[in-house]
Parts: structure tokens; sequence; C-alpha cells
């Protein structure tokens, strides 16, 4: 509760920030038809820009576009007010037009922006004294406007991911600042809008030119990052079924090539039904979104997790040995356990079982890993739960068998299981390490 008190204050910090700003300049900005024209234009544009994209529509959660293509050109060109105003018709447009989403979001990105061009704007009036100076094509005033385009970023960024690690303090640092990715994509930003801001100031006229090379790198942008979102689990963020499933048979297959050790945890949450009856679906699925931040926050960057389906996870250990993968799954069973999640009348915490199987010792291929884990995962149930298992070096017996296949119908598995199962007690009874 105290993290969400935290996140609540910052937004409306950020909010108040904003309009503050929009207050004082509007306080001392003249008004002049030539920068309400310009003006007009360059929210013309990003208009035109968000309209040619609703069809594709927009990912979930911290979207990347190129809308800043025209609003640079606004801190560049006009005062720091024109700055100011410029994402708050983009943002209405867009949650009107494209994706709608909780209010508070719209808002707090929509200031988040607007602080970030106000101050761009300042400084580069600061620094040039004439911004028509840019269609001379002088290098002075092009490498304070690229410099500025990078100071944006550089305010901007950081703004967005502290609202995103408040309200998630599992999530890495630079899943929400940069890495690889997005420091080229900031690149491309920042280029993309000076040139549109250099051609602006040659001529208004120009912008018919800049719009469609402009629309297709946005379309293309964002279809990319719909094609990721098609990987993963919308709940939860992590790697669908199929995506996981694609991914885990190509890291086995080169592990296999170069001899290389490899683990597998099955995961499931423990009665987790009895969350969903007592609190509610949306509490449970609270919890399965803090369970899938704790495993990732958890493993490394190129350790595969994927949600399983239900209440089940599933993680891929690359260049682990038996010893390092028990530590990581006992690493990851604590951590669990030490969460909870915020509901009226308290708390609610949970604990996970996991069964662990490893590559060459269990099988090498995913079927077989998968069936060896499963066996192990049933062990730690049936052991009392909250713990970590390895495969039983033995066939359970027929009753054991009834309540593993009745456990399974439970979970809608047991159909897809049963062919690989086959396997599992055959490669388990290989095992020299023992279970729990």
């Amino acid at each position: 509760m105290k993290h969400r008190r935290r996140l609540v204050v910052y937004i409306c910090a950020v909010v108040t920030l904003h309009v503050t700003g929009i207050v004082v300049f509007a306080a001392m900005t003249p008004i002049r038809w030539q920068d309400l024209v310009t003006f007009g234009a360059l929210l013309a544009c990003g208009g035109v820009c968000i309209e040619a994209t609703r069809r594709l529509g927009m990912p979930a959660g911290v979207s990347r576009d190129l809308l800043s293509a025209w609003w640079l050109p606004v801190a560049f060109l006009l005062p720091p007010l024109y700055a100011l105003l410029t994402p708050i018709p983009l943002q209405i447009l867009i949650q009107k037009r494209v994706r709608q989403t909780v209010l508070h979001r719209r808002v707090f990105s929509g200031a988040a922006i607007g602080l970030s061009g106000g101050v761009t704007s300042v400084v580069f009036h600061a620094t040039v004294s004439e911004p028509s100076a840019l269609d001379g094509g002088s290098a002075a005033p092009i490498a304070a406007a690229l410099a500025c385009a990078l100071l944006f970023s550089l305010i901007n960024t950081p703004l967005i991911g502290v609202a995103a690690y408040m309200a998630n303090h599992d999530i890495r640092w630079r899943e929400v600042l940069w890495d690889r990715e997005s420091a080229i994509l900031d690149v491309v930003e920042l280029c993309v809008g000076t040139i549109v801001a250099i051609l602006c100031s040659i001529s208004i006229f120009l912008l018919v030119l800049a719009l469609p090379p402009v629309m297709l790198l946005q379309r293309s942008l964002l279809h990319a990052q719909l094609q990721a979102a098609a990987r993963t689990d919308p709940k939860t963020g992590l790697l669908n079924v199929a995506a996981w499933q694609r991914e885990a048979e190509t890291e086995i297959v080169r592990a296999r090539r170069t001899g290389e050790n490899f683990a597998l945890l099955l995961i499931d949450i423990d009665h987790f039904k009895q969350v969903n009856d007592r609190h509610g679906h949306l509490v449970g699925d609270q919890v399965l979104v803090e369970v899938a931040a704790t495993l990732r926050g958890q493993l490394r960057e190129y350790d595969l997790v994927g949600r399983f389906g239900g209440e089940e996870f599933v993680v891929l250990l690359p260049h682990t040995d038996p010893g390092e993968a028990r530590q990581v799954a006992e690493r990851l069973r604590r951590r669990v356990g030490r969460m909870s999640v915020p509901v009226e009348e308290g708390m609610v915490r949970v604990t996970v079982s996991t069964g662990v199987a490893f590559g060459g010792v269990h099988g090498d291929d995913l079927l077989t890993l998968l069936a060896a884990a499963d066996l192990a995962l049933y062990q730690a149930k049936a052991l009392g739960r909250d713990r970590v298992c390895l495969p039983a070096p033995r066939r359970p017996g027929p009753a054991e068998m009834t309540h593993a296949d009745e456990h399974r119908r439970g979970r809608g598995e047991h159909h897809g299981r049963t062919a690989a199962r086959s396997h599992g007690p055959a490669m388990a009874s290989q095992d020299r390490l023992k279970g729990c």
C-alpha cells in the first residue's frame, strides 16, 4: 500500500508541474497567428499518423511510436507553451480513436511528454536565438537541435520509467529505461524529429513531403510491437505457451549440439483456486501478475520464462548445472513466499511448488523433460506443497496415477501430456539424484 501511495503522489506531482507550466507560460507568451498556423499544421500531421495506424491498434503497456516527430518541431520552432500543450490533443485522440486505457495513465503520459517538451523548448530557445536559423543548414543550430532532442529523451524516459518501477518493484530498471532496442528507437526518433523541424522551418508546406515516410515508419514500428505482443501472455507479460515452446525447443537443440547443461522448472501456485474463491478473480489475476514479475525479476535475461496455463509457469535455464538449477528453484520459491498482494481485508500470500528436470539426465527433448518435471511437481504437491522436487525414481502406483490424472484434468492439461508422460518414469528411473 505504501508503494501505491508513493505512485499516486508521484503521478500527481508530475501532472501538477505540467499544469503549472502551462499556466505560467500562457501568461507570458504572446499569441501570434504564424505560431498558431505552424502549431495546427504539426498537430494535424500527428493526428493523421494516429488515424493511419488506428486499424493496427496499439500494444498494451508502455509502447513506442514516432509522434515525437511532430512535437519535437513544436519544441524547436514555437514558444515553450505550445510544447506543453501538444501532447494533450494527441493523447485525447489516441484514447478516443486507437485504444482506451485508464484515464490517469493517459493523463500522466501527456503530462510527462509535455514537461519533457517544455524543458526541451526552453533549453533550445536559450541556446539558439532564432529558431528559423535551422533552415540555413548551419552546423551550430542543427547540433543544438540534436542535443535538445536527446535531452527530450533523457527527461521523458526516466519520468515514465520511475512510474513503471513504482507500479512494479520486481521489474528491472533496464526494462523501463534503456536497453539496446529502446536506445536505437530513441536515436531514430530524435533524428526524424530534427529532420521534420528543419523541413518545417524552411516551409510549412514541406510537411506534406515529411508525412508519408513518418507514417510508414510509425506503422512499421507498431506492427513490430504488435507481433511481439502476440508472443506474450496478455495477463502476465510472459511468453505464451506457443512462443515459449518454440524458443525452448530451439535452445534445447542448441544445448544438445554444444553439450551445455540446461534445466527446466515447472512451477505451480499452491491453492490458487482458494484465492479466486475467497477474494475474487481480480485479486487472482493480480497474484498471477505479481508472481510473473517476481519470476522475471529473479532470472537472467536469457532465461526463458512463460505462462504454461492457469496458475502454472515454466522456465528453461540455459547454461545451468543441476546444483545451480536447484538453487534457482529454491530462490524463486522463497521469493514468491515473501510476496504479498494487498486486498481490503489485509494481504494475500501464496506459495509455489516446483518440479525440476535436467537436460541429459531426465531427457533430451522438450516433451520428455516436461513429463519428468510434471511428475516432480506432482510429488511436491503430494508431499505438502511449497517445496522443490526432482522426478521420483519410481513409477507411481495405480492409485497415485489415478490421482495424478485427476489433478492434471483439473488444470486442463492431461490430454496434452499423456503421450509425453509415457517416457517420464523411464527417464526418472535413471536419475541418480534424490527427489525432495
